[in-house]
């Protein structure tokens, strides 16, 4: 793996021999939307994984308090390693001892539109917002519908919120009770089911 390998972290905490994460292909190529999955991962810490399609990895976030409709919660996004795109199915258990040892669920998924723009209005490739550390994209998932802004701190931590005026949304869900969209499961039937 070159130094131009995008999932190298990814794959250097990870011993594929123990975990069923998935290890990454080489995806196919398309024009269809990009997509975006919020996973919930009951690890050392209980948190949500909120990770977009940029190109060909996922480009992950850890939303401590999840994502939240209500335009009035602003979420803290701690950015973490590129995912695969094969990632976005991902459920189950991660072995104790590895990485991010515990449960995932997918809790919600879908595509996404870009709306990243310029001070003159002209698009803005999302890539590129995101390394300007502002992004604004339209969510199009199960659970998750509307605009939203990721913006980065100084400190390199970034900002989760929904746009709107005055909508108030249902906030995040308890996780512990929340079900996947793929399966309908929560997180105890996922662990229980692999144990």
């Amino acid at each position: 793996m070159g130094a131009q390998d995008p999932l190298r972290t990814y794959h250097d905490k990870r011993d594929f021999g123990r975990t069923r994460e998935p290890s990454g292909r080489t995806p196919a190529g398309g024009d269809e939307e990009p997509r975006f999955v919020v996973q919930i991962h009951d690890a050392r810490r209980m948190h949500f994984d909120f990770r977009l399609q940029v190109g060909d990895v996922l480009r992950s976030w850890s939303v401590p308090k999840g994502p939240s409709d209500d335009p009035r919660d602003k979420r803290l996004a701690v950015p973490t390693e590129d995912h695969p795109l094969e990632y976005e199915e991902f459920e189950g258990v991660i072995p104790r001892g590895e990485y991010g040892g515990g449960t995932v669920i997918v809790w919600d998924r879908g595509t996404y539109e870009p709306l990243s723009h310029d001070r003159r209005g002209r698009p803005v490739d999302f890539a590129e917002s995101l390394e300007r550390g502002h992004a604004t994209f339209r969510l199009k998932g199960s659970k998750l519908r509307g605009e939203y802004a990721l913006t980065r701190f100084r400190d390199g931590d970034w900002l989760l919120v929904k746009a709107g005026h005055g909508a108030r949304g249902r906030g995040t869900p308890d996780p512990r009770r929340a079900r996947s969209v793929r399966t309908g499961r929560t997180l105890a039937q996922v662990a229980a089911d692999e144990s």
